[in-house]
């Protein structure tokens, strides 16, 4: 078992969603434990939400689960049936392939922390994004138009 030093990770804040798809998800604050531990199946992060800050862009992947549990403070979940507050102690999670687009979104007045675990197959998974024109086509770690073009890279 190896311990990580939590004050050792770096927060990554914001995504790499091209403009203007990013400006909702500016100020998430992301630790990938999962990276820190040298895990490779599968990731773990400690995801930190503002007021007014959502997790992604809503979104399903063909290829990879998703988990999230709520550690702390409240989030709206977005999906195709509609939306339903999570709250401490809530938990959700997203079977590969399933075409029901997700996203957190925190409109509360406090911060939220969750942990968010997911399987790593880039090889394998694309990932659809149904609400706008973005993609991750299966094989890259790129963003494309749905028509397949490729989103300009921005450097990270």
């Amino acid at each position: 078992m190896k311990r990580i030093d939590l004050s050792a990770v770096k927060a990554v804040i914001g995504s790499g969603y091209p403009a203007p798809y990013d400006e909702p998800c500016r100020e998430r604050r992301r630790m990938r434990l999962g990276d820190a531990a040298g895990l490779t199946q599968f990731g773990v992060n400690l995801l930190r939400l503002a007021p007014g800050v959502w997790s992604s862009q809503r979104h399903w992947h063909s290829a990879e689960d998703e988990f999230v549990f709520v550690l702390e403070g409240e989030v709206v979940l977005v999906t195709d049936a509609g939306e339903e507050v999570l709250r401490t102690g809530d938990c959700a999670g997203f079977r590969a392939g399933e075409r029901d687009g997700h996203q957190l979104q925190n409109r509360s007045n406090a911060e939220a922390v969750l942990l968010e675990i997911g399987a790593r197959q880039p090889e394998r998974d694309a990932v659809d994004y149904p609400d706008i024109d973005l993609t991750i086509p299966a094989g890259t770690r790129t963003f494309g138009h749905k028509d397949g073009t490729p989103y300009p890279q921005r450097p990270r």
